[in-house]
């Protein structure tokens, strides 16, 4: 059986040791990792039974990460209302990843989705670690995602080798968004609607 935790100071040493860690996010349970050991990506790729082509998400404690641990090389302009906007919370952006951001990670799109969750759990987690970790829903592909810790369990057994116990995670996804030409496009709708994303951004940033 995982251990089952209620702070962060044991999730953080499994992460350490590249085990994975099930962690309660805005939308739902979620399958961390830290983001730059090879070996823990391949394990949760391998556990998830995810296809190797579809990148995973990362979650950051703030903004600044990005840049400090080379996610990407830049910020877009267009996202600097966004992230003034809606972080935290449950608004997913896609980067040009960094050149030094593993393969695994982007699925060889070249592309990385960060975001800064709201969740009081992984935040704190993310805080602690002190660096970015994956937030792939807690799901074999093709399954629904995990909504509470003992459904984790169910699903993943002795595969997952800590849940954060956060509670019931039952919401919509984060809406996710990208660049296409310069301009915000969004690729999915989530809790973030459209009308919100449109009023934070000027109209040459996104189109209507």
């Amino acid at each position: 059986m995982p251990l089952f935790c209620y702070d962060t100071a044991p999730a953080v040493e499994i992460l350490k040791r590249g085990g994975i860690v099930a962690i309660p996010t805005e939308s739902s349970y979620g399958l961390a990792v830290d983001a730059r050991n090879e070996t823990a990506l391949q394990r949760l790729y391998q556990l998830k039974q995810r296809p190797q082509n579809k990148p995973l998400l990362v979650l950051v404690s703030s903004p600044a990460h990005i840049l400090a641990e080379r996610l990407a090389a830049a910020i877009p302009s267009q996202y600097d209302s966004l992230i003034s906007h809606f972080w935290p919370g449950p608004l997913t952006l896609v980067f040009k990843a960094d050149n030094s951001v593993n393969d695994i990670i982007t699925g060889g799109t070249k592309t990385i989705g960060v975001r800064m969750s709201p969740h009081r759990s992984a935040r704190a987690l993310v805080e602690a670690f002190g660096s970015a970790v994956t937030a792939t829903s807690a799901n074999i592909s093709g399954l629904a995602p995990c909504v509470s810790a003992g459904a984790v369990v169910e699903m993943f057994g002795e595969g997952v080798h800590c849940v954060l116990d956060g509670g019931r995670a039952d919401g919509p996804p984060s809406t996710l968004v990208t660049l296409d030409e310069g301009r915000v496009k969004i690729l999915r709708e989530g809790q973030i609607s459209r009308e919100a994303l449109s009023q934070a951004l000027s109209q040459a940033d996104f189109p209507h």
